[in-house]
Formats: C-alpha cells, structure tokens, sequence
C-alpha cells in the first residue's frame, strides 16, 4: 500500500532530506514472528509501528511512507474505517474542525481545522481532545458530552470556551464495530442507534468543531446593548428621583458615554437632538469632537449639512469609510478616517442623531452600524423619558398654577375695580392718597404676573424630542385685554381661556368700571383689546364704545352678545362709529381667539 504526502500538508523533514532511510508504516499482529519485517528490510528501511488502524490513517495523511503493512487480522478494521474516512481528503479541507476519538478521549485522527485550533507544541495524535485544545471549559447543556455519547451510544452536544475566548460547539457521533450510528424516529421524536439491528458497542466518536466565537460574541454584545439601553432608561430609583431635570439629563449623558465605551468600545462621540419647527441639530453631547465641529450649525437637510444632515434629513444610518474621499463628510473629530452616523428615532420621526467617529479608515463594519441603530432607540427612548418626566412636571406646575390662579383671578379684578372706583370718586384728590391707590393697583397686578411667573420656572425646559403639540399664540402673548360682562361665569371663563396664552387678563362688571379701568392706566399700559357686553347694567355696549371714544383713539372694542340678542341696536350703531367685530355668547375657544388675533392685527396695521 504505497502511500505519500497530501498536496495541503508539507513534508516532513525526514522526507526532504534525501540522506534520510526509506519509511514504512507497520500495523503489526499475530504473524509478526513469521513476517519478520525489519529483518527482511534491513537498516536502510526504517519501520514505524502503530497499534491502530486509525493512528495509520492520521501518519499516511501528514507524513510521507513508502508503504504501509497491515497484518491481516485488521483487514477487517481497516475496511470499515476506510468506508467511515472514505472522503479523507474532503474531511481535511473542511472549515470545521473533525476528530476521532477513542473511549480515553484520545484523538486517533484530525482535520487541519482542529490542529489550527490546538496549543502550539501539543502532540495531536495520541493527545487527549480537551489537553491539546488547552483545556477550555465545558459550557453545556452536556458537561461531560463525550462520556455520555460512549454511555447511551446516542449523540451529543456541547459548547467549549477557551482560554483566549474562542467558543466551540462540538458535536459526538458513535460509531460502533456494527457500524454507524444513524438517526431513527420514535414516538418521542428521533434518537440514534446503529444502523444495522445487533446490539451496538461503541469503540470510536467522531467529533465535529464548530467555531462559534463571533455568534456568541455578537449574542453576548447584544445583551450587553441591551442591558445598556435598559439602564439608560432606569432614571427613577430613589436616589434619582430627587434630582432636576438638568441632573437628570446630565446622568443620562454619563450613561450614554459609559455605554458607548465600555460595549461598544468607542470614544470619539457627537448626539445632536433635532428642533422640529426650525429643523436646527443641536448638540447637546459631544465627546472628542474638534469645537469647531461641535459649535457649526446643522440643518436636517440632504445637502450641505455633512452626513449628520443627511442622516437627520432621511431617517436613514450612513457609514462613511473614507472622510477624505467622502464628499458628504464634514471633520468632526480631528484626523478621523472614518465615521458610523444612525438616526435617533421615536415613533417613527426622527429626533436626532447619534454620531461616532475613528482615526482608521474602514475601521466600522455592518455590525457595528446594527450594534449601533439598537444602542440608539434605547438613547432615544430614555431622552423621551426625561421629557416624560419633564412633562409630567410642568404638567403638575402648570395645574398647580392654574388652580391658583382661578382662585385668586377674580378677586384680585374686584380690588382694582374697587381701587379704581375711589380714584374715580375720591374728592380730595389727596396726592399720599392717590399714590397709595396707584400701588394697590400695581400690586394687585403684580399679583397675577408673579403667579405666571412662579408657574414658568417650576416647568422644567424640555429637550423637545418630538413633533411639537403645544398650541403657540405669539400674537395674544403679552398682550392686555379688558372683558366687560356682569356675568361671573363669562369673566371666569375669559381667564380659564385666554390666560393659557400669557395673556394680561383683567375684568370689570359695568361701563363705569371699565371706564376707570381704562383711564387709570398709563400710555404705555393700555388695554389692546376691550371686549364688552351689548347690554350692561349700567349703559349699553354702543354707550360704552362712546364714553371710550372721548379719550381713546381708536377704541379697540369687540361686542359681545348672546344668541344674536341686541334690543336697542347697539351692533348696529357701534358698527357705523367703527367697531370692527361681534362675538357671539356662548362662545368656542377657536372663535375667542381667532376674533381677538384680527383685531389685534388690524389695530396694530
């Protein structure tokens, strides 16, 4: 059986140097006396013996023999191995690792893939499967898979964790002198046994590695973001409960960067939350970015505005492996080669964007920008909790406020009406006097102002991640407004509707009293828009815009009327002398604001 050496194995030493004996290979038995092989050969023959019909299989694939001597009382061994090893060649080629082991766990034979995975100067053949894999640690399901497929004869599956943090699935095939094992069904599924009907004695596994290192690393990178991303959003146990929101926010950027260093082994790191109203990206964390990079100003926008634009513009992750052949890359980090930029998304809108950049070209992979879209939603759902949390704040503030403010709203009208009804009545015009009544007036606003001021500072300024739900007036902002109604429950609803807008609200019950109102404020505190009754107690609302109308020029009135209701024509004559609008009683919210807004406009024109 003349053998030599494989084309993927080099030859030996012995097998270069031509000075070197002619080798034979010797599985020896029972008629050894009667061949007496190294007598025949003689010294320039050298003959190597082995006990195993395996160990000639593994010898004749790595070295180079110029025969090999099976004694006859193995033919039948080496039939069944050679239809086990029929496809040596392929077997030895394969990615994964195959090895035969015997009962002591000794390896009898061996692909290149498992001896690439063995410890250097390790004896393969012969050597014990755990000993020359440098002795990794059993992870399971079964700790001891090789006893257990020589007990049951059934195969069995393991993983192994070595030293250098390979991990190796390995799987344990019986093979009996019957023969192979093979798969058979059952009532309760499939198990293994031999594939002829004679009880099996198993002498021999075939072991099948598989290296599983960047599936498990990923897997335990996974939980590890995971992990993250759940503390990231743990912003409520007691000892955070009693931080501001600006602590709040501050202790989640130390979590975002702890994160990002430790799992995702980054350092260079920009996020950048998205205004929605004037698509601004501004930067509210950044970490071994240039400050030229961190103070220029980007827009959501797919052109001019690097990839941080594009990305915020389209929704969509960019990895940039080149910065200096990259045409949408503007420099962030100083000498960065390469950048990974992933949307922040929540509900589907974009709130931002989380940017990481590297001194290698090339240096982030597809992995990495998944790794990185997964870190993202868990930053963007814990920004969306502080603002939660900020939310729930202003929303208790502004309740809290509202609830103060309707109580003492009206009261504090009835004082300026009654301040400004002795002015109006006060004989002696005692200068001490009228001073003292001007700052009861003034105070008893100040009153009012001071609430709305308290109101704002208790509601935390949120980052504003999402679509912006807050209804905004700025033409109502700041502005005076005077409402004239002997109804409770008119003047009570002016303030719970319009106070909303930071309107300066104030109310009277007759044209007296609004008169006063108006003629005790200076030139620069002057009511923009009066809104009065039609029929008043004392006059009518024609009467009304005509007592204004001697001191005031123009007089910025709205009617009011309930269900078209208007006895002595005062629409109709206060419309001849100028008035613009009527609001009709009971009025919506939508038609309040919209008839007060043009009127503003017209009277600012």
């Amino acid at each position: 059986m003349p053998s030599g050496p494989t084309s993927s194995e080099p030859q030996s030493t012995e097998a270069s140097n031509a000075a070197s004996p002619t080798r034979i290979l010797y599985l020896g038995g029972s008629s050894d006396s009667l061949v007496a092989l190294r007598e025949r050969c003689g010294e320039k023959v050298e003959v190597v013996e082995i006990d195993s019909t395996l160990k000639a299989l593994a010898l004749v694939a790595r070295h180079n023999y110029a025969a090999v001597y099976v004694d006859a009382e193995y033919f039948a061994d080496v039939t069944n191995v050679g239809q086990l090893l029929q496809n040596d060649r392929i077997l030895r080629s394969m990615a994964d690792g195959v090895v035969m082991l015997d009962r002591e766990n000794t390896v009898m034979w061996f692909n290149d893939s498992f001896e690439a995975w063995c410890k250097d100067g390790q004896q393969v053949i012969g050597g014990n499967f755990y000993r020359v894999l440098g002795g990794p640690e059993i992870l399971g399901p079964d700790f001891c898979p090789f006893h257990s497929a020589f007990a049951t004869g059934a195969c069995s599956v393991s993983t192994l964790r070595t030293e250098d943090n390979r991990y190796f699935k390995i799987h344990a095939t019986p093979v009996s002198k019957n023969g192979p094992i093979e798969d058979v069904a059952t009532k309760d599924g499939f198990s293994s046994r031999p594939a002829k009907s004679e009880p099996a004695k198993t002498e021999h596994l075939i072991v099948t590695v598989h290296d599983v290192s960047d599936e498990v690393l990923q897997q335990q990178k996974l939980a590890a973001i995971h992990q993250a991303g759940t503390d990231l959003a743990d912003l409520l146990p007691d000892e955070v409960a009693t931080l501001d929101y600006t602590e709040r926010v501050d202790l989640l950027k130390e979590n975002i960067l702890h994160c990002m260093q430790d799992v995702l082994q980054l350092d260079v790191i920009e996020i950048r939350m998205l205004d929605q109203q004037t698509r601004k990206l501004e930067p509210v964390m950044a970490v071994g970015m240039a400050p030229v990079a961190v103070e220029r100003e980007l827009l959501a926008d797919s052109s001019g505005n690097g990839v941080t634009g594009f990305v915020a513009s389209t929704g969509k992750s960019y990895l940039c492996g080149h910065t200096t052949e990259d045409p949408l890359y503007l420099e962030g980090a100083e000498g960065a080669r390469s950048s990974l930029t992933v949307p922040l998304m929540l509900h589907d809108v974009v709130i931002g964007t989380l940017n990481v950049e590297s001194p290698e070209s090339n240096a982030f992979t597809e992995s990495d920008l998944q790794f990185l879209e997964i870190f993202a939603r868990s930053v963007a759902a814990a920004i969306n909790t502080l603002d939660l949390l900020a939310a729930e704040k202003a929303s208790t503030a502004a309740a809290s406020v509202e609830a103060i403010h309707s109580a003492v709203a009206l009261p504090i009208d009835i004082i300026l009406n009654d301040a400004v009804n002795v002015m109006e009545s006060y004989i002696g015009h005692d200068e001490p006097v009228l001073e003292r009544l001007h700052r009861i007036l003034q105070n008893a606003r100040d009153i009012k102002m001071m609430i709305h001021e308290v109101g704002q500072s208790m509601a935390p300024v949120t980052a504003q991640v999402g679509p912006d739900t807050d209804e905004k007036r700025p033409i109502l902002a700041g502005k005076r407004i005077l409402v004239v109604d002997d109804d409770d429950s008119v003047r009570a609803a002016a303030h719970e509707l319009l106070d909303r807008y930071h309107c300066v609200l104030e109310t009277a019950h007759n044209g007296n009293e609004a008169t006063y109102m108006v003629r005790n404020l200076s030139e620069n505190e002057r009511y923009d828009i009066i809104l009065a009754d039609i029929r008043l107690p004392d006059m009518s609302g024609y009467d009304l815009f005509m007592k204004l109308k001697e001191f005031l020029d123009p007089v910025p009135l709205v009617l009011m009327t309930g269900f078209g209701y208007d006895p002595g024509h005062s629409i109709v004559k206060a419309r001849r002398e100028g008035v613009r609008s009527v609001l009709y009683k009971p009025f919506r919210l939508d038609q309040l604001i919209s008839t007060i807004e043009d009127n503003l406009q017209a009277f600012q024109a």
